[in-house]
């Protein structure tokens, strides 16, 4: 069956303005002091389409916009992380996020005929881009390195491998790793595997 795209605009002037804006915010947020939590959490708040309480993102973060980006609170996003946040990026509340782990919303349609187009006078584009957006709920811990693609759920309290590259929702209480990333084990397996483990002979 044919993938319905939500096409998005690349070249508005909203989203360059937006794009500006962020690349401001982050270089200005990436220059402050280790400690200088106050500030941080100004430009956090100006920066995002939401944030809560005891958020802390570490040095090298890049989005393109920001304001499609909502965190919970209770959150650490280490050092090195890439947001692609054409769509919504939801995080919920005590997320673990490792380093260098990139989540992306946008993407391009695989026939060239739809990926492709004739530029117009006066634009340079030559592509055209969707997206579908990302959510990650209460409890996650993603490893390093991990790469979250477009439309992407992963469930409460579930651990992503290191490495892994999420290209389908991953449900509640898992262990995943993989590329593609699949489930290796769940939550209650490992309790009663431990259980046995101790349970007197």
């Amino acid at each position: 069956m044919q993938k319905e795209y939500k096409y998005i605009d690349t070249e508005s002037k909203e989203l360059f303005d937006l794009n500006v804006r962020a690349r401001a915010l982050t270089k200005k947020y990436s220059l402050l002091d280790y400690d200088d939590l106050r500030q941080k959490e100004v430009i956090l708040k100006e920066l995002f389409g939401s944030v809560g309480h005891n958020v802390l993102i570490d040095e090298n973060f890049f989005c393109d916009f920001g304001k499609n980006i909502f965190i919970g609170s209770d959150v650490i996003i280490n050092s090195g992380c890439t947001f692609i946040d054409n769509e919504k990026i939801i995080i919920g509340n005590r997320v673990l996020i490792a380093p260098n782990v990139q989540i992306y919303t946008a993407y391009h349609p695989l026939l060239p005929e739809e990926r492709l187009k004739e530029k117009n006078a006066g634009s340079n584009c030559y592509y055209t881009t969707c997206a579908d957006p990302v959510e990650i709920k209460d409890g996650v811990w993603i490893g390093g390195g991990a790469i979250i693609l477009p439309g992407v759920t992963i469930g409460e309290n579930s651990v992503i491998g290191a490495g892994s590259v999420v290209s389908r929702s991953i449900p509640d209480n898992c262990v995943a790793a993989g590329s593609p990333c699949r489930v290796t084990k769940y939550f209650d397996d490992i309790r009663n595997y431990t259980n046995l483990r101790h349970k007197p002979v």
